[in-house]
């Protein structure tokens, strides 16, 4: 059993799933993609929930997502979003976590836009015991409103990594996958552990790409993966 709300952490709002009565138990923060927080992602934190692990995820457009905006209308908001905000606001969602909430330590999971900012959450908070990144989005040419470089950042990380990469990728060019997977191997602390999809597309995790069988054939063996991941870094 399970318990599910949309909660207030401060100012900021957040979907919180929970083993029912639980507390001190092991937590995770999940960076949405694009879809901000939709249905699949509320599916994504209550089945974390299920497994003993108290699931919160940031809200990155205030209260839009997938259930009541366009992709478009999410996207001109994300190019509003600059990354120190997102940071201070992830930051005092893992505050939350391991403290109100009273998980005992916590992960982080993220997925393209979310993907990115695992990695420089992790780069620039080490609270994170373990870092997962779906096709996170990390193009070595900077979008505007970006402060920081990822493929530079994710040295500072301490945590295990797992990182996984989609091989038709259009946002993020092979070569800064090998960039960034060269970065992440070079860490003196902390394991690197990366998935290549051939042909999969940027985004293979959304169901809405899983009627191209080489996305859903991804996603199907990319996800066990992690579970197994977020168990061993977070439980």
């Amino acid at each position: 059993m399970i318990e599910t709300a949309t909660v207030r952490v401060g100012e900021l709002g957040a979907y919180l799933a929970k083993p029912e009565g639980s507390g001190g138990g092991p937590g995770i923060l999940l960076l949405p993609m694009i879809t901000g927080i939709g249905e699949q992602i509320r599916e994504w934190a209550d089945e974390l929930a299920g497994r003993g692990i108290t699931a919160l995820v940031w809200d990155p457009f205030k209260g839009r997502s997938t259930d009541n905006s366009t992709v478009d209308e999410l996207s001109g908001l994300l190019l509003k979003k600059d990354d120190d905000t997102a940071l201070d606001e992830q930051a005092a969602l893992l505050d939350h976590l391991l403290g109100e909430l009273g998980c005992a330590k916590a992960g982080v999971i993220g997925w393209c836009l979310g993907g990115r900012f695992a990695l420089l959450l992790a780069a620039h908070d080490h609270r994170p015991t373990g870092v997962v990144a779906f096709h996170p989005t990390t193009p070595s040419e900077l979008a505007p409103q970006h402060s920081y470089d990822t493929i530079a950042e994710v040295g500072g990380i301490t945590a295990p990594v797992l990182v996984s990469y989609p091989g038709a990728d259009t946002r993020v060019p092979v070569a800064d996958f090998e960039a960034l997977q060269t970065a992440l191997q070079a860490r003196s602390t902390g394991a690197t552990i990366t998935q290549f999809f051939p042909g999969a597309d940027h985004g293979f995790s959304d169901r809405g790409r899983h009627d191209k069988a080489v996305n859903a054939d991804a996603f199907q063996l990319a996800w066990p993966q992690a579970l197994a991941f977020i168990d061993a870094t977070t439980a």
